[in-house]
């Protein structure tokens, strides 16, 4: 993992003002120590080594503005190239936003995935949902980039076969939340809870 991510994170200056800053490779052990625990910035223990919680916080903070999270899971994504369950693209939303209002842009989100001959693939042939996702514009526009809309109909029967398919997305909701972390969400600051999804993703991967 520290193989992949460390070419990915933006340099240091050279003569930078203060004291030596701590170890990237430290810091990053004590954002995963609370991403994988649910442990508060400032009760980070010291006796780990990691620096204080000031020091991961603001570390995080830097690298998901320099887009690292992103970028490790793409490359995790082009050397998996697989299904199974594997996170694609999450997006944070209100706790009172529909989800169906969602889906081109959670569709739209997903980067190109290389690994295979030919150009990076950027959209999945079809697309399943449950009634909750029931929406003839979201068919229309699926369609349009040429997505296959496997959505059951409210007030008609579930599509035969769907069930056993959603397995595959409890599966990926199960994976997500054994980072204690992300089961409720506590960064105030939308871009760091999403640089701790990205992270767990690429972890998944």
């Amino acid at each position: 993992m520290w193989a992949l991510i460390e070419p990915l994170l933006p340099p240091w200056p050279e003569k930078s003002p203060g004291p030596r800053p701590v170890a990237d490779r430290l810091c990053l052990q004590g954002i995963l120590y609370v991403l994988h625990n649910d442990t508060a910035w400032q009760l980070l223990p010291l006796e780990l080594g990691f620096g204080s919680g000031q020091t991961c916080w603001r570390r995080l903070e830097r690298w998901q503005q320099a887009g690292v999270f992103d970028q490790l899971h793409r490359i995790l994504l082009a050397e998996l190239n697989d299904g199974r369950g594997t996170p694609l693209k999450v997006i944070t939303t209100a706790a009172n936003v529909n989800d169906v209002t969602q889906t081109l842009a959670l569709v739209d989100g997903i980067p190109p995935v290389a690994g295979r001959r030919g150009h990076p693939r950027r959209r999945p042939d079809s697309l399943l949902g449950d009634k909750g996702y029931d929406s003839n514009p979201n068919r229309r526009e699926l369609r349009k980039r040429r997505i296959l809309p496997v959505i059951s109909r409210k007030g008609a029967p579930n599509i035969k076969g769907l069930g056993k398919l959603r397995y595959v997305v409890e599966q990926t909701f199960a994976l997500l939340h054994q980072f204690k972390r992300l089961a409720v969400r506590r960064e105030r600051r939308t871009e760091l809870h999403d640089a701790f999804v990205s992270l767990a993703c690429s972890l998944i991967c």
